[in-house]
């Protein structure tokens, strides 16, 4: 019998095909390796460096102590205080299942398997669930293991905080878009048909730390190519492949902390500056529609317009908000 392909030469395969998006028969000229033995070995990797390395850099926070650095560095870099992470969630393209029916079909109009992520203020992983049908960002999260435990209280979030220069203790909460339903410990911005000074300030400096999460899916998206076509492999190698990426995206910001960079950014003035893959005419990886969540509960609407009134205070408010917003 012919010897086993190296380990090697199967790594390079792999990290070829994520990186690039090309398919088989083209991996099997480039590589000089049968098509079928791609086939079968790709998802063994891909496998193999999530068991090696998510428990590394994948493993949710528990504490107290973690949450609330998450906290400090969005009050750092982006002037928003007790967040403990942006939320939100990306359609992965993939080739209708056999025998699937119309379980993957989204109401964009194709098949896909949903990735939903935490990020913190570094564009880096929380959190993340891959592989729920083609749904929206609210019913998909209500089904996470992270939202279940923040419904519980069992996910160690800090006590309720003061906010700078105020006296009133402020929940910890998650920064998200109206795609998901307001609670205490989920804050989104107020609905664009409102027109009120105070509610317009508290929603762009809610998207401003919301913007995290989506650069960091814009990093995944530029890196690996992979996401730039449909996944023509079964569901299971699909879900596989989506979490691989979302590891090795983790690993490399941890570890090489300047490959961040390619991200929006502000001028000395304040205005954004769009990263590279916001520019690009053509992004597969297609963000969900906006859609209002399920009703809010009182304490959350009150949460809501109190943090309103203090990013518009002179306790909260920046000097450069007004401009960028009323210009």
């Amino acid at each position: 019998m012919r010897n086993e392909q190296e380990v090697g030469l199967k790594l390079a395969v792999t990290l070829h095909h994520l990186a690039s998006g090309n398919d088989y028969p083209s991996l099997q000229y480039s590589f000089r390796v049968s098509e079928s033995s791609i086939c079968r070995f790709i998802p063994l990797v891909c496998q193999a460096i999530i068991d090696t390395y998510k428990p590394e850099v994948l493993k949710c926070l528990k504490t107290a102590e973690a949450w609330n650095n998450v906290a400090k560095r969005f009050a750092s870099k982006w002037n928003y205080f007790n967040s403990v992470g942006a939320l939100d969630g990306k359609h992965v393209a993939i080739k209708k299942p056999k025998d699937g029916g119309s379980l993957y079909f989204n109401y964009k109009k194709f098949h896909s398997i949903v990735l939903m992520a935490l990020s913190d203020a570094k564009y880096r992983f929380l959190f993340v669930d891959v592989g729920a049908e083609g749904a929206g960002d609210g019913g998909t999260w209500r089904k996470c293991i992270l939202a279940r435990a923040i419904t519980s209280n069992r996910a160690g979030l800090p006590q309720d905080t003061n906010l700078p220069n105020d006296v009133e203790p402020i929940l910890f909460h998650i920064v998200a878009n109206d795609a998901f339903a307001l609670r205490s410990w989920m804050m989104e911005p107020y609905s664009h048909q409102s027109q009120d000074p105070t509610k317009r300030l508290y929603s762009y400096r809610l998207s401003h730390a919301h913007c995290v999460v989506e650069n960091a899916f814009g990093l995944l998206h530029m890196r690996l190519q992979v996401f730039r076509r449909t996944m023509q492999q079964d569901v299971k190698v699909c879900k596989k492949i989506t979490l691989c990426t979302c590891v090795m995206h983790k690993l490399t910001l941890q570890h090489y902390p300047y490959a961040g960079t390619d991200v929006d950014h502000e001028d000395q003035h304040h205005n954004v500056v769009p990263s590279i893959w916001r520019q690009e005419s053509l992004n597969l990886m297609e963000q969900l529609m906006a859609r209002r969540g399920p009703n809010y509960t009182r304490r959350a609407k009150t949460i809501r317009d109190y943090l309103a009134q203090y990013h518009s205070s002179d306790a909260g408010e920046v000097e450069w908000q007004e401009r960028i917003v009323f210009s």
